[in-house]
């Protein structure tokens, strides 16, 4: 295996050597548990951890690895290595951390494909598809919509659902997989490109890590059988992880995520509800909210009947989500910046008063 099996490419090799980084190794985080890493590349896969200035620098969760992140690292000892830097990232699929207001946390990084999986069973809702699919649209990650369990409903109910996704959502592609009957895998994984990388996106035990036991050929999730009281499996992923394919893919599986929140400020949103974002260009106001405006085109395809009204109601959720993120985070820098200011101030008087 080659670096570049690995999804390393020129503009990482650029950096590497415009950054002096030459002294160090090149590797890929494929697990992370807290302050613990494994990276791998080309030779090895080596237990890692921070160098304690990369640690003690870091503002936020952003600053540490993520699983996707390419790392310069040093061997100290047989399979340990060290952390020295972390290359820049060309995507990251992000969610607003649970419990704190002002804080994003990386799901992964260097994504190429989301897969946001739901299974049809009980876990399949379209408010939830757009949240997975804006948080892939904010990172510029390509979506593809799985559809699992599928052996647990009637054709007809399927067919349903998929004619469903396309009135709403409309292009995204959608893939249908049977747990039991192993249905779809086949076309799953012509869709999963060599040196490409994919991430499973989705509720917990909704199937994804037998989905990627199924496109590996190997256990590498433990799963077991569905709950009767629930309708989900009984094991689930408890940690990230990065594997790769025996196609030369790569795939990782994620914890089952049980809030979304949006950290969007890159037109994720806008690119999810297209229909309403179009709309909004005929809206005679330019700052319009399209909640009681004269004029407002959004409105007026509601009240025609040419914009779905739940269309309507989860893109205003998302968007008071979207508000509320990005006014806090603007909160915190002017707190952050008076409090520099203040203790700037107190160390000028001290000086002052020492002379």
């Amino acid at each position: 295996m080659t670096l570049e099996d690995l999804g390393y490419n020129t503009l990482l090799e650029d950096y590497r050597k415009n950054h002096q980084l030459d002294a160090f190794a090149v590797g890929r985080v494929i697990t992370a548990h807290k302050d613990r890493y494994i990276v791998r590349n080309e030779t090895n896969e080596y237990d890692s951890e921070l160098i304690g200035n990369l640690r003690f620098t870091a503002e936020t969760r952003a600053d540490f690895p993520a699983v996707g992140d390419w790392v310069a690292i040093s061997e100290y000892d047989e399979g340990k290595a060290l952390i020295h830097a972390i290359y820049p990232r060309h995507s990251m699929i992000t969610r607003q951390a649970a419990g704190r207001s002002t804080e994003v946390q990386i799901i992964a990084s260097n994504i190429d494909y989301g897969l946001i999986v739901q299974a049809v069973d009980r876990d399949f809702n379209l408010n939830r598809l757009e949240r997975y699919l804006t948080i892939c649209h904010a990172a510029k990650v390509t979506p593809i919509i799985v559809l699992s369990k599928t052996d647990l409903i009637e054709a007809a109910e399927l067919e349903t659902l998929q004619l469903e996704i396309a009135n709403r959502i409309g292009k995204v592609k959608v893939i249908c997989v049977s747990n039991q009957a192993e249905g779809g895998y086949d076309l799953l994984g012509k869709e999963m490109q060599p040196g490409k990388t994919y991430c499973l996106l989705g509720s917990s035990g909704v199937g994804k890590s037998t989905l990627l036991n199924h496109l590996s050929g190997n256990e590498h999730m433990e799963t077991g059988a569905i709950s009767d009281s629930v309708k989900k499996g009984k094991h689930t992923t408890s940690h990230r992880e990065l594997v790769v394919l025996d196609n030369g893919s790569m795939l990782i599986d994620n914890p089952g995520m049980r809030e979304v929140g949006i950290a969007d400020t890159s037109g994720g949103l806008e690119t999810t509800f297209e229909e309403i974002t179009q709309l909004a260009l005929e809206c005679r106001f330019s700052d319009c909210t399209h909640l009681n405006e004269l004029g407002c085109a959004v409105l007026a395809a509601l009240d025609n009947g040419e914009l779905d009204r739940s269309v309507f109601n989860n893109y205003h959720k998302m968007l008071r989500e979207k508000m509320h993120f990005e006014s806090s985070v603007e909160e915190k820098r002017k707190k952050d910046k008076n409090f520099g200011k203040m203790i700037k101030e107190v160390k000028s008087a001290r000086k002052k008063n020492k002379y």
